[in-house]
């Protein structure tokens, strides 16, 4: 259980019901408090250096059974101590003062530059009572080519959307639970030698605002932890990180395989804007894997950007099939799986190179913040940040907080958005007025067989074509729709095309 100052290392326990602290202060029982800077115990005091430090308790094994009911519901640190204690329990040698002075007189022998000690170690020759090991408080950050946070201990999806790039190693030297927002353009070297070790890369820094922030680099680490990305880049919005990734990927002259069925914009920004740095585009069908194979065998083809499932027709693609024949002629596939989430497909595990998120939609979900991610190799997104610290497009940090608050609830909403665009896809397949339903869930749809192999949910989005007269008053139908039509964060969304025989 870390804590950040020693005046502050014991009034935790001071919800507990009279534990056994052998040899360990009585603060709040007598005793006098410490002043600040001084750790004071039993045995003597212990200088402190201020600031934060990474004092470790480590709790005997009869610790968490001398809690009351009481203690154990008011503590907020419980959980840990209960981890701890387990710890202590199952492995005996840890127990060992000797062996743990040895330890961190190990640590401080081998301290890198980027760490620095805060404290002592406090009585190696305590047995029975609170031993305070020494322990390195790693200064990097969560930035390209900096060390990252340790791998998550979680494996289940909505444990990595609450918990994943959080707390340990975010790079923010804080004890909050909730990652703050850190609201700054610029960071400071503490003098010229680190300044000159920065920019030579031999110390792991922030620098500028565009370039990384403490807490969009949480949020990235999250969503790579979701997809299982060695790396996540995040921008100020789904185009921006559809735009950015083609401009990076595909040279000037190259050549780029994308579908019919994808979304109005970035359509328009491959069919209009990519022309002029001469780069040219084969449209094709998503199910269509002839004629890619075709273009592939055509063309110099960089890369075979597409959605799955695609908006606003719900096509899916065969995103195994298609990469293994893309990586055969050296091409890359980009998925944007906006409408899969994280959480329904997988698509860099079915062998694509990188997956794409505008994170307005799903992962932010409540309709306050605009986002977008792509994530991958750290090679290919590496790339694309080169790219994208130049044209800028950065997300505040402000709205990276929300993101990261949102997908706190996202195994939750998907579920629910899954099971309800289900029922309301099959209900408006069997209405007389409903011509046609696309949904990848119905057994209707073309891609049925295909979404159930690659996808474990469906999405919250469902399109149709209805059947109307000639004097039936459309604008009403729009009002009927309007609430359900213009977003698809918080509930399913509908897509309607009116069809008049």
């Amino acid at each position: 259980m870390a804590v950040s100052t020693c005046p502050r290392v014991f009034p935790s326990f001071e919800c507990r019901s009279e534990p056994d602290f052998s040899g360990a202060p009585n603060i709040g029982r007598g005793d006098k408090k410490p002043s600040h800077g001084r750790l004071y115990s039993s045995r003597g005091t212990v200088s402190f250096h201020g600031g934060l430090s990474s004092l470790i308790f480590r709790f005997p094994p009869n610790f968490v059974r001398q809690l009351s009911t009481k203690a154990r519901r008011n503590c907020s640190n419980i959980g840990v101590a209960q981890i701890v204690a387990a710890s202590w329990s199952n492995n005996p040698a840890s127990a060992s003062a000797a062996a743990a002075a040895a330890a961190a007189a190990a640590a401080a022998s081998a301290t890198p530059a980027s760490t620095e000690p805060i404290a002592s170690l406090v009585d190696p020759a305590a047995e029975d009572g609170v031993t305070l090991v020494e322990k390195e408080v790693d200064r990097s950050v969560g930035v390209e080519g900096l060390p990252k946070s340790k791998p998550s201990v979680f494996s289940y999806d909505g444990s990595l959307a609450i918990h994943a790039g959080e707390r340990s190693g975010r790079g923010i030297m804080t004890d909050a639970i909730t990652t703050p927002v850190v609201n700054t353009s610029a960071y400071f070297f503490d003098n010229t030698a680190q300044l000159i070790d920065f920019k030579e890369k031999r110390r792991a820094s922030f620098e500028y605002g565009r370039y990384g922030n403490p807490t969009t680099v949480v949020a990235e680490e999250k969503i790579s932890a979701l997809e299982g990305a060695e790396s996540t880049l995040i921008m100020a919005s789904g185009m921006c990180a559809s735009t950015v990734l083609l401009m990076a990927l595909v040279p000037a002259g190259g050549h780029l395989v994308t579908t019919t069925d994808c979304y109005r914009k970035t359509r328009i920004f491959i069919e209009t804007i990519l022309p002029r740095m001469g780069i040219k585009a084969t449209v094709i069908d998503p199910a269509d894997v002839g004629a890619l194979e075709s273009a592939l065998n055509e063309n110099n083809v960089s890369l075979f950007f597409t959605e799955s499932p695609t908006n606003p027709f719900l096509r899916c693609v065969d995103i195994k099939h298609v990469s293994e024949l893309c990586h055969r002629k050296g091409a890359l596939v980009c998925i944007d799986g906006t409408f899969a989430t994280p959480l329904n497909q997988k698509a860099l595990a079915l062998g694509a190179d990188l997956v794409l998120h505008s994170a307005t939609k799903y992962l932010g979900g409540h309709n306050d913040v605009l986002g977008g991610c792509i994530s991958g190799s750290m090679k290919l997104v590496s790339e694309i940040r080169n790219l994208h610290h130049v044209l800028g497009g950065a997300l505040n940090p402000n709205a990276a907080y929300l993101i990261i608050r949102g997908m706190k609830t996202l195994h939750l909403r998907v579920k629910q958005q899954n099971s309800t665009a289900l029922r309301m896809a099959k209900i408006l397949e069997a209405h007389p007025k409903v011509k046609c339903v696309y949904y990848p869930g119905l057994e209707s749809h073309p891609e049925y067989d295909l979404a159930k192999r690659q996808m474990t949910g469906f999405g919250g989005v469902v399109s149709f074509e209805v059947i109307i007269s000639h004097h039936f008053n459309v604008l009403t139908t729009g009002d009927i729709f309007s609430n359900l039509c213009t977003s698809f964060y918080g509930i399913p969304h509908f897509s309607i095309k009116i069809f008049c025989p």
